[in-house]
C-alpha cells in the first residue's frame, strides 16, 4: 500500500499571509486563482507550509553576475 505524503506544518490563512508578508485578501486571491497549494477540512482551508515555502522559491529572482556598469 502506497501512503501519499503527509504535508508539513498546516498555516491558517492569516498565518501564511504572515509568512508571505501580505495580506489576508491575497493569500486567498491566490487560492482563488489556484496559484498556491491548499487543504480543505471541513470548511476549514490550511495552506502547507511547505507550499508558502515553494511560492516564495518560484518568485525568487536571483542578482545579475554584471554590475550594470555601461561599456
Amino acid at each position: 500500500m502506497s501512503e501519499k505524503s503527509t504535508p508539513g506544518r498546516l498555516l491558517t490563512v492569516p498565518q501564511a499571509a504572515d509568512r508571505l508578508n501580505v495580506g489576508e485578501r491575497f493569500v486567498r486571491r491566490l487560492m482563488a486563482e489556484r496559484r498556491i497549494t491548499f487543504i480543505r477540512i471541513g470548511r476549514h482551508v490550511r495552506i502547507p507550509q511547505d507550499a508558502a515555502d515553494a511560492f516564495i522559491r518560484a518568485g525568487l529572482v536571483e542578482p545579475s553576475r554584471t554590475c550594470g556598469k555601461v561599456a
